[in-house]
């Protein structure tokens, strides 16, 4: 980094991102600086459960393409085995011999393979069925404990809401029971009379309550479209009925104690519940590195050593150490990498699984670097020299900036006598009285403004510059140009969430194996953090709120309708065909736009623009506009080269179009005078980039904005949140967004109200991609490729999916020149030459 960290640490006890600071590997995408102690190993993927070898030589890894195998004593990476199916998230075990795994992955399977007691290395030998849910699709096993000395072995069905006891040799299924929704993980007491069941959709809603589907299944919600309930299943394991206890949401790993008590770490509440031997009452037991935090430190797992709990906590990168002699009680935090979602005592050794560890950075083949290239970390800790546990917690308080997160949520009484764009104090006035939240898919920053001279971009990878995307390059040339600015998440799933959220909760980043149980686009209300919407939020603090698009699955009426169809209905000003409207959150939808369509490929982001231009219209003769309001113009995504398709340039073209268009009308309104307009891309994963895979566009558009400015300080997706909650005088939603840097330098307490005017097209909106009948070579290669994608969802693609959409791009721009796949995802090889370093070179 730019200064060491130890310097930032003494500096004082605000822990604030340094000016210019770059994402690098001890600086995340979500602003969190790292300083993981002990040693770190690099894990070739994203570790989500682990289970440690009964001799404690060998730790099993199951990561999201398969098995990572590491050896303990040399602290090496000895075997990587690939899977068939995917891998849930969670679900690894050994039998007590060491001789056999266990596997659950992201289909119906469990896999299981022979350990050789000598090398420790695992071979597939067999598979056993998990019985498919009835509703269709997947079981989507889960966790896996074994019974009966090692010949039976209990299993959770995600998606089926089951627990199977199975045969370990054949897969015959012993008993099959059901059980509340969602199940995750699976814990049995010593005498095997009871099987703990953690459950993510809680009991089964009453008649009459508010539901919503979760993976085929109602759940009960709350009025933010929340599920409402948590709980763990115990089981009798003669019987199979069950008694059903309330927890914290999302239940996930089980531990049980010697005593008989069971605790199970709820990753979505910040909390352990602690379940006594009786099964006659349970106990609530905060965990955060400051009790005082709002929720995000995501305690998932467990592993239990004598009289402590050590409990991975993910948004916290700590793990959190619990003392169990007693009632549970905190002793203290241990800094880890990025993300831990895994953790094992053995042997003295505290080993810790870090699903995100230094981000993006395995290299492929030919030594270049993809952003599904997910490189997790394996952190070992010797606890004898741990030493002194208060010092740990205040580096963990420092690196989570804790006192600028309590800071963020104090509302105090206004003194302030001037209003000015962005206050530094909450509560006190803006002169911004109107936000506009813009959110496209999936450019980086070099993919569009590589070709700007100010600013630190590469033209050569510029595909998307000045001639196709004038207003773009207008604005931030009128306005603020960004770049330092990151995305937070990878695909359009956990990229909306950290976009809408400002969190991305243990669902999102233990799906990366596969997105079985759901792909959310805001309608699975399991996987949505606890703090809620940021619409929530506005909304609670009595401000107003309007939602163009977002999260939106619309259909042309009649659904056959083409492309071409839809634009020359509207280009004519026939408007024959009309759209449905599909959103999943109940609450966003009684805010919503009825006629704007959101998520569909084949509408034209300027017909979007066009209804949401006549509503602006509106507003202007009624004197009215909202404190927030939310436009999705998701055109730059584009349909690769599939062919009557409209070519990536003009779907960019036209979502450049209609950017401009929508600043303009806004421009010409009498509450232009109070509005600030904020644009972002859901990801980045279709994209390349000299500096990070990550690194992304931003545009600050206000009377108030900097004008012809560059602004290189490090910003994210959380930070434009925070910044506009702070504008309307309103909270931050948790712990992601309390702790990101406000963009105070982006605005300028002089207003220059200059209106917007847009800049025309210089691409033909209507070019369209040939007929395959007129390709040849690898033109109908990648034809062929972009027509097979999945884009009924955004960005439902898996890693080599994206990788080829991403060639597809650069082909229909670039030909045949070489494609970029050294810049292409979260690499870091910008980051050196700005004295930045990575865990492997800061010892």
């Amino acid at each position: 980094m730019i200064r060491s960290l130890a310097a930032l640490l003494i500096a004082g006890a605000t822990f604030q991102v340094p000016q210019n600071e770059r994402v690098s590997s001890n600086l995340t995408s979500s602003g969190h600086f790292l300083r993981p102690i002990g040693k770190s190993i690099v894990v070739s993927g994203r570790p989500v459960d682990m289970a440690i070898h009964p001799n404690g030589k060998w730790a099993y890894i199951k990561e999201n393409r398969g098995l990572t195998v590491v050896d303990v004593a040399s602290w090496k990476v000895i075997q990587e085995l690939g899977v068939s199916g995917g891998a849930s998230h969670t679900g690894i075990a050994l039998d007590e011999s060491g001789s056999r795994l266990f596997f659950s992955n992201a289909a119906s399977t469990v896999h299981w393979g022979s350990v050789n007691i000598s090398s420790g290395l695992v071979k597939w030998e067999g598979k056993l069925a998990v019985p498919k849910p009835k509703i269709g699709g997947e079981a989507f096993p889960c966790g896996i404990v074994l019974g009966d000395a090692g010949d039976s072995l209990y299993v959770a069905s995600s998606r089926g809401n089951e627990v199977f006891h199975l045969n370990a040799a054949d897969g015959e299924v012993l008993a099959r029971w059901e059980t509340d929704i969602a199940p995750y993980d699976v814990a049995i007491s010593q005498d095997e009379d009871r099987l703990y069941v953690s459950c993510w959709g809680g009991r089964r809603p009453k008649p009459g309550t508010k539901t919503a589907t979760s993976a085929g299944t109602p759940v009960e919600i709350d009025d933010r479209g929340i599920v409402k309930g948590a709980s763990v299943a115990v089981h009798d394991t003669r019987t199979g009925k069950y008694n059903s206890f309330q927890t914290g949401l999302q239940p996930s790993e089980i531990v049980i104690l010697k005593d008989g008590r069971a605790m199970v770490a709820n990753a979505n509440h910040d909390s352990l519940t602690e379940i006594d031997s009786n099964l006659s009452s349970t106990r609530t037991v905060v965990i955060k590195p400051n009790l005082g935090l709002p929720v995000g430190s995501a305690p998932s797992a467990l592993a239990l050593d004598g009289d402590r709990l050590y409990v991975a906590c993910g948004g916290s990168n700590a793990v959190s150490v619990v003392s169990i002699s007693g009632p549970a009680k905190i002793l203290g935090f241990i800094p880890t990498g990025w993300y831990p979602a895994s953790v094992a005592v053995s042997k003295g050794q505290l080993l810790v699984g870090n699903a995100k560890g230094i981000g993006s950075r395995r290299p492929q083949k030919d030594g270049t670097f993809g952003v599904y290239n997910f490189t997790g970390t394996l952190q070992k800790v010797d606890l004898a020299a741990l030493g002194n546990l208060e010092t740990h917690t205040a580096i963990v308080n420092k690196l989570n900036a804790t006192p600028t997160i309590l800071q963020a949520f104090k509302v105090e009484a206004s003194r302030a006598k001037t209003k000015v764009p962005i206050p530094v104090k909450l509560g006190d006035p803006s002169v911004i009285e109107h936000v506009v939240y813009v959110i496209k898919e999936n450019r980086t920053y070099d993919q569009v403004f590589g070709d700007m001279k100010k600013g630190d971009g590469d033209p050569k990878l510029c595909i998307f510059g000045r001639r196709i995307t004038p207003n773009q390059h207008a604005l931030v040339e009128q306005f603020v140009l960004l770049d330092n600015y990151y995305c937070n998440g990878i695909n359009s799933a956990d990229g909306h969430a950290w976009s809408t959220e400002a969190n991305a909760s243990s669902h999102f980043e233990r799906s990366f194996g596969g997105w079985t149980r759901s792909y959310p686009f805001g309608d699975d209300p399991i996987s949505t953090s606890s703090s809620g919407f940021v619409w929530d939020n506005v909304l609670k603090w009595g401000k107003t709120f309007r939602n163009y698009g977002e999260y939106d699955y619309a259909e042309p009426v009649p659904k056959t309708a083409t492309w071409k169809q839809i634009y020359e209905d509207w280009k004519s000003g026939a408007n024959k065909i009309k759209f449905t409207q599909n959103i999943g959150v109940d609450r966003l939808r009684r805010y919503s736009q009825r006629s704007f369509p959101g998520w569909n490929m084949r509408i034209p982001d300027v017909l979007r623009a066009s209804v949401f231009i006549k509503d602006v219209q509106q507003y202007k003769k009624a004197g009215y506009f909202p404190n927030l309001t939310i436009l999705f113009l998701p055109q730059d995504h584009t349909s690769g080269t599939e062919p009557g398709e409209p070519t990536p340039r003009a779907t960019v073209a036209d979502n450049d179009l209609a950017l401009g268009q929508c600043v303009e009308a806004l421009s010409k309104t009498q509450f232009w005078k109070k509005m600030a307009i904020f644009v972002i891309e859901d990801d980045p994963q279709a994209g390349f980039d000299h500096i990070d895979g990550h690194r992304s566009t931003c545009l600050v558009i206000s009377p108030y904005a900097r004008r012809s400015s560059l602004v290189s300080k490090f910003y994210n997706q959380t930070s434009v949140l925070a910044t506009m909650q702070r504008i309307l005088g309103v909270p931050p939603l948790n712990q992601m967004d309390a702790r990101s840097p406000i963009m105070f330098d982006c605005f300028t307490s002089k207003a220059n109200f200059a209106t917007y005017r847009a800049k025309p097209n210089l691409v033909p909106l209507d070019e369209l991609n040939p007929p395959k009948s007129a390709l040849k070579g690898e033109a109908l290669k990648w034809a062929e490729v972009s027509e097979n994608l999945p884009r009924h969802k955004p960005d439902l693609m898996n890693a080599s999916e994206a990788d080829q959409f991403n060639r597809a791009l650069w082909f229909s721009v670039k030909g045949s020149r070489p494609y970029p796949t050294a810049w292409a995802g979260s690499h870091g090889r910008g980051l050196k030459k700005r004295g930045l370093v990575t865990i492997e070179d800061d010892d």
